[in-house]
C-alpha cells in the first residue's frame, strides 16, 4: 500500500509565500512524475507544476516565475514554494505521483488535498 499526503496549506495575505510538502510512504521501490495540482470553487482540477524524478521541471503559465517545483527523492517529497501569491492563486491543491511500489505494481496516487487562501 503506497499513499502520499499534503501539507502546509493556510491563509495567507497577498504577496506573501507558502510552502506546500508532499510526501509519499508505503513499500515504494520508486517515484517517477510528480506534480501539485489545484482545484479552486467552481473550476475544474489544473495543473499547476510537474516535476520528473531526474528533475526536470514544468509550471503553468499562471504561476511561472512566482512557484518552484522541488523533490527530495531521499525523502520521498516533493515540495511547492509559492510567492507573491495572488487571491486567484486560492483553492484546493492536491499532490500527484507516480509511484513504483515494491510489490512490482505502479500506482497512480493522490493526496486528499490542502487548501490554500490568499486574502487580506
Amino acid at each position: 500500500q503506497v499513499q502520499v499526503a499534503e501539507t502546509g496549506g493556510g491563509l495567507v495575505q497577498p504577496g506573501g509565500a507558502l510552502r506546500l510538502s508532499c510526501t509519499a510512504t508505503g513499500s515504494i521501490a520508486g517515484i517517477d512524475d510528480m506534480g501539485w495540482y489545484r482545484q479552486a470553487p467552481g473550476k475544474q482540477r489544473a495543473v499547476v507544476a510537474t516535476i520528473t524524478s531526474a528533475g526536470n521541471t514544468n509550471y503553468a503559465d499562471s504561476v511561472k516565475d512566482r512557484f518552484t517545483v522541488a523533490r527530495d527523492n531521499a525523502k520521498n517529497t516533493m515540495y511547492l514554494q509559492m510567492s507573491s501569491l495572488k487571491p486567484e492563486d486560492t483553492a484546493v491543491y492536491y499532490c500527484h505521483a507516480l509511484i513504483r511500489s515494491t510489490n512490482g505494481w505502479t500506482y497512480n496516487k493522490w493526496g486528499q488535498g490542502t487548501q490554500v487562501t490568499v486574502s487580506s
